[in-house]
């Protein structure tokens, strides 16, 4: 009965949970997390506007893990030893024949003053906070924006921004208060979204002009103030900042000798197994995978690469050939509350489909599907 250890309670480890059990019945699984639950992160875009509440997207994990037969280790991972056949928690050792490393990454926290920002992909109090300083706010300007690693531009995550800009717009034009408020885009590239297509770029830029918000664009970051965003091409005034840096490997990688890329994040090869060791494979933002620099840091790459890696491992258990590998695929809906556009790019297509009402109601419709398989 091969024993496996999977770090995180995230996209990538549920569905890596799901993967192996369907493969193997017998398998010894210990999941590591802080707690058996999981927070549905697409859904924060809805917080602010009263759309969901915290509780909405906070999923009770143990009768999911009841039923996959899965013990849950109430920690945190904090290191590995013996060639990572140990993982060292914050509560006790756990030996493994074969590791799934899906804990996720780390928001960069180095710009002065960063404190001052909100990081509404950090979970559901930031954007908690986020809709209760909007509530306090009679009118104002609120300054929105994203910036990447740039030791691994690829490590990442602007997409949510994109939403909660075209949300707050929609959100502000239903309350009657749009007319109060002035919205600025800043980031430090002149071509934001980039990697959901060079289409994508203009449309969204194109649906920023014609609802009135503001760009500062392709300006280094300086860092920021209480009332402030600074840049080395000017000032923007802010009541409420609201910002997403880039990504990191998580801290406890630091206590491991488990190969790092230039970003800092855990390496991998194209079956998701991380180069120079046994049976350990790392999944999501954890992980820096071989592929176009577009490959996104998003949930539905998490589950491509869990599936890839839960595959390779049971094979390793079978003593058969471990070459399963993942697509790369970006697909999402930017949503605006009542509205949103697809963007699905891969290696071979790029597509935007313009604003719809269909679509909003699509993405509502995915998240139910996609979380009754935790909540049964």
């Amino acid at each position: 009965m091969p024993r496996v250890s999977i770090v995180g309670s995230g996209f990538g480890a549920l569905t890596a949970i799901s993967s192996l059990r369907a493969a193997d019945p017998s398998l010894d699984i210990t999941v590591v997390s802080p707690k058996p639950e999981f927070v549905y992160y697409p859904g924060l875009i809805w917080v602010p506007s009263g759309l969901r509440s915290g509780e909405d997207l906070r999923i009770d994990l143990v009768s999911f893990f009841r039923r996959m037969q899965v013990t849950h280790h109430a920690a945190e991972a904090i290191g590995l030893s013996d060639d990572g056949r140990t993982l060292h928690t914050s509560d006790g050792d756990i030996d493994n024949d074969g590791l799934i490393i899906a804990s996720g990454g780390r928001f960069i926290k180095k710009l002065p003053g960063i404190e001052h920002a909100i990081t509404p992909c950090e979970g559901i109090p930031a954007a908690e906070a986020i809709r209760d300083r909007l509530k306090a706010l009679d009118g104002g300007t609120v300054a929105m924006g994203f910036a990447g690693n740039p030791k691994e531009p690829s490590s990442m995550r602007g997409g949510p921004i994109f939403e909660f800009l075209f949300g707050l717009d929609r959100q502000l034009r239903r309350e009657g208060r749009r007319e109060r408020f002035r919205i600025v885009f800043f980031t430090p590239a002149e071509r934001p979204g980039n990697r959901l297509g060079p289409k994508a770029v203009d449309k969204l830029l194109g649906e920023m002009h014609k609802v009135g918000i503001e760009t500062h664009l392709g300006h280094k970051m300086k860092g920021f103030t209480a009332d402030k965003v600074m840049t080395e091409g000017g000032e923007i005034p802010a009541d409420l900042i609201v910002f997403m840096p880039g990504m990191t490997g998580n801290q406890w990688f630091d206590s491991t000798q488990l190969p790092r890329s230039p970003g800092g994040l855990i390496q991998a090869d194209a079956h998701c197994r991380v180069p120079g060791t046994e049976r350990v494979y790392v999944v999501g933002d954890s992980g820096s995978f071989p592929g176009p620099d577009w490959m996104p840091k998003q949930a539905h790459m998490a589950d491509l690469q869990a599936k890839a890696a839960a595959k390779n491992l049971v094979a390793e258990f079978k003593g058969e050939a471990a070459d399963a590998t993942f697509d790369v695929e970006l697909l999402c809906i930017v949503d605006a509350n009542d509205r949103g556009m697809v963007v699905w790019r891969t290696e071979k297509r790029n597509w935007i489909l313009p604003n719809s009402v269909a679509f909003h109601w699509l993405k509502r419709g995915f998240e139910w599907w996609y979380l009754r398989q935790y909540r049964l």
